[in-house]
């Protein structure tokens, strides 16, 4: 299942929009982190190594609704850092889900139980909760004992109390199939999530960590195997199946990283929130004063073992919209995922 139906006839929707007015830049889900500050030191981020004063900082209400309205994008991933420490992250959500954006905030759930009653469950409004495998592998990734049992009980509890609750995992070359399998099937079978979304892990630069960032020919052995034996059908995976596909090596696409910008306490980062080459205060700045043609695959070194969402994502669901063959597949499964 890609997305739930309402949501994606409104993004297709969003998508004819465009093509209706000929705009060949535009934003799918704005990356928002309204401040870097986290309670917990991940080997695979390196946020929390801003200044003091930076991680002091959280960005206002009127900025963070302003920015995601400016860009015009139909979804938003509230990000960071951990923004259920931000003071006012419920007016933000409570603001943003007024206006019909599809919001999904990021957390790694140890203040979500805390939080829970500052927030209302909305068809517009879904807990992301961060997993990365079973207790040992996902404390192990977030550097202290006890972090899972905790996001395991908050994702109950936010499920009993009607809120959608979708997962995102991260992978990295320590993962093996059958790693990836359990923990899917723990999310899937056992919590029960709405959706699932899984990235292969990218050596993001001020990560502690650069050991265990995947390769290109990694990441597709590894999701080939894992999507064997009907498993990838089953999962309630929040991706597109083009996509999916892109992962295990069936396809390969351009980054389309303008599609799923960043906006931070600095501003829109360039060209993606993985790397910063500068920042600039408008959306439209960002589309058009950026050279988007020296980045990807073969171009920037950087970008060498890139097969991050936020690049390939939309990508793919712009080649599906492009696709009668691809779009009745993608509403097939859409459909399908909707009946469970």
């Amino acid at each position: 299942m890609a997305m739930p139906l309402r949501q994606s006839i409104k993004v297709a929707t969003y998508l004819a929009e465009q093509k209706i007015r000929r705009r060949d830049k535009f934003p799918l889900i704005v990356e928002l982190e309204p401040l870097f500050a986290c309670n917990l030191k991940c080997e695979g981020c390196g946020k929390i190594q801003h200044p003091a004063g930076v991680l002091k900082q959280r960005m206002p209400v009127a900025q963070a609704v302003g920015a995601v309205m400016e860009s015009g994008a139909p979804m938003v991933s509230i990000a960071g850092g951990e923004p259920l420490m931000h003071p006012q992250i419920d007016e933000i959500v409570r603001q943003l889900v007024a206006k019909r954006k599809y919001v999904f905030l990021c957390t790694n759930a140890m203040l979500l139980r805390k939080k829970m009653d500052q927030f209302t469950p909305s068809p517009y409004f879904a807990f992301a909760v961060h997993i990365d495998g079973l207790r040992e592998r996902h404390d192990e990734s977030v550097a202290k004992e006890g972090v899972f049992d905790e996001a395991v009980e908050a994702i109950k509890e936010a499920k009993r109390r009607g809120f959608r609750v979708t997962t995102n995992s991260t992978f990295f070359n320590t993962d093996t199939p059958q790693t990836i399998i359990e923990v899917l099937n723990f999310l899937n079978d056992d919590l029960q999530v709405d959706e699932m979304m899984i990235s292969p892990a990218y050596a993001y630069e001020k990560a502690p960590d650069q050991e265990h960032f995947l390769g290109v020919e990694q990441t597709r052995e590894l999701f080939k195997k894992a999507f064997s034996g009907g498993n990838r059908r089953r999962w309630r995976l929040n991706h597109s199946p083009l996509f999916l596909d892109f992962l295990e090596g069936k396809v390969d696409f351009p980054c389309t990283a303008w599609a799923i910008p960043n906006y931070s306490l600095f501003g829109w980062q360039r060209p993606c929130y993985l790397m910063s080459d500068g920042y600039v205060p408008t959306y439209r700045e960002l589309v058009e004063d950026t050279d988007w043609d020296k980045y990807g695959r073969g171009k920037d070194p950087r970008c060498a073992n890139c097969m991050a969402h936020c690049g390939y994502e939309p990508t793919a669901v712009l080649a599906t919209m492009g696709s009668l063959k691809e779009s009745l597949r993608a509403m097939r499964e859409t459909v399908s995922g909707n009946r469970e």
